[in-house]
């Protein structure tokens, strides 16, 4: 018996487009979309936070959509009847906010002086910085009940229960949306275990479109209470033309989560990386990624497990007490009170990976992508080390400048490292829909553990690679990334 069978679902989501004719096969997250003939609706990416409070779940959720500019649907099976108190839609900067902070980080160091060496060096963090229920409505001959209307911004809520699957299916054709064949059978564990269902049709003249066709979808969130702390994600499967890329957020009060019921691992952090990386960050570490997944088959990937209010070093703002209301602390049994920790959970999978809905449990602290490099340019913590109840992990990945300037002093003193600029965050599928690893030119990626030792160099530490120049970088190791880069630093 699967899970989803033996438990009810907490939230997933498929989409209907109001069509006439069946759909080609669409990719999507967490169910599946539908449109005419001519036409095919694609969910390049979902982003989605879930907060947890005893056995309150809060989920946020921002879909980024392309497709025909018509009426659709979305449909989520939700484990009680919602109402409209219980959704809200919420700003799309929280989202830029949460992937910011928690997304893998590009950092640059550079060599001080050496005849004028800092012992200690103090990193700087950034400043931190809210229509009525209708009436009960009985589908004759559908088994299907109305249990509530309302709308929010560009959707239109009715929340449905159903005695039968098939009655579920039919009713929903009947109204105008095209689903694909066999909905009923995925639908039916959903409905035998009590399963609500939230229905929210999209009305397009109300949507902003972007230039290149894609809906810019407002973000929901909506609450409910569960024992079980759970993502069902496989209606997705039911037309997907392949690989789908999902990034869970979960905030825990004091807790880090991790999935109960498929392999975990965590990407490889403070790694050094050639000087090159920094202008192709997001395809160097999409390729990081696949090859990561290569010797981790079908594991759910922690890219980040920190306080939500701090990080070190900080690509930008932490999330302060506001954005913990934003993303549910107004509505969980702690008021948002405590020490809220940020998890990113990254997982790719297809039809043969996906076998179940993800199951999320607590998880040990863990630690790893800290440190300034040694006096060698060497970095530890390259991978997650159990660390209690404290969570410092981060997918960090470094650019060393070693010293290039003059060195007249007696007794200079080498592998003294400082940064005078900010990380960047490595962009996501979710912001950039063509991000791919084929995208990496050749002889870009990852250093030898710190390239040469600082003790064998010269010149400025910070230092820019020219394209004319000449003098040999170290040769690039693992992860399929085998590549040698030549040039010599200048002057800036």
């Amino acid at each position: 018996m699967s899970y989803i069978t033996r438990h009810p679902a907490a939230a997933i989501v498929f989409t209907l487009a109001m069509a006439l004719a069946a759909p080609p096969p669409a990719r999507a997250f967490c169910g599946f979309y539908v449109a005419g003939a001519d036409t095919s609706l694609y969910n390049d990416a979902t982003m989605v936070v879930l907060m947890r409070d005893g056995q309150r779940t809060v989920l946020s959720m921002q879909n980024s959509y392309s497709g025909p500019m018509e009426d659709f649907a979305m449909v989520v099976p939700v484990p009680e009847v919602l109402h409209e108190e219980d959704v809200r839609t919420l700003p799309p900067e929280i989202f830029r906010k949460v992937d910011q902070l928690s997304a893998p980080r590009l950092v640059e160091y550079w060599e001080e002086d050496p005849c004028h060496p800092q012992y200690t060096y103090e990193m700087s963090a950034v400043p931190t910085s809210a229509a009525a229920d209708g009436m009960v409505e009985e589908e004759s001959g559908y088994q299907v009940r109305v249990e509530a209307r309302f709308s929010v911004a560009e959707y239109d809520v009715v929340i449905l229960s159903a005695g039968d699957s098939n009655g579920l299916e039919r009713w929903l054709q009947d109204e105008g949306y095209n689903i694909p064949s066999g909905a009923a059978r995925v639908l039916r564990p959903y409905v035998e275990n009590g399963t609500k269902f939230f229905v929210a049709k999209i009305d397009a003249q109300r949507v902003q479109f972007d230039a290149n066709g894609r809906a810019i979808l407002s973000p929901l969130r909506f609450h409910f209470d569960d024992p079980q702390f759970q993502l069902p994600v496989r209606l997705g499967l039911l037309n997907s033309q392949g690989e789908q890329d999902l990034i869970v957020h979960t905030l825990g009060n004091g807790t880090r989560y991790e999935v109960a019921n498929y392999p975990n691992a965590t990407i490889p952090t403070n790694l050094i990386v050639d000087q090159q990386v920094r202008e192709h960050f997001g395809a160097f570490y999409e390729t990081l990624l696949e090859q990561t997944l290569a010797q981790h088959p079908g594991a759910v990937l922690t890219e980040y497990a920190w306080s939500a209010s701090s990080c070190d070093p900080c690509p930008g703002p932490t999330l302060d007490g506001g954005d913990i209301m934003t993303l549910g602390g107004d509505v969980i049994p702690s008021g948002g009170n405590g020490d809220w920790v940020l998890t990113r959970l990254h997982f790719r999978y297809d039809e043969q990976i996906l076998g179940e809905d993800l199951v999320f449990r607590p998880a040990p602290g863990i630690r790893g992508g800290n440190g300034l490099p040694d006096a060698n340019g060497r970095l530890a913590e390259t991978g997650a080390i159990e660390s209690g109840s404290w969570n410092s992990f981060q997918g960090r990945y470094v650019q060393l400048h070693p010293w290039e300037g003059d060195m007249d002093c007696q007794s200079p003193v080498r592998g003294q490292w400082g940064y005078n600029s900010g990380p960047i965050s490595a962009p996501s599928r979710l912001s950039d829909p063509t991000l791919s690893a084929a995208s990496l030119p050749s002889g870009v990626g990852v250093g030898s553990g710190g390239g040469s030792s600082p003790q064998g160099s010269r010149g400025c530490g910070r230092c820019s690679l020219g394209a004319r120049e000449s003098g040999a970088l170290p040769a690039l190791l693992t992860l399929g990334l085998l590549a040698v880069i030549q040039g010599r630093r200048r002057r800036r």
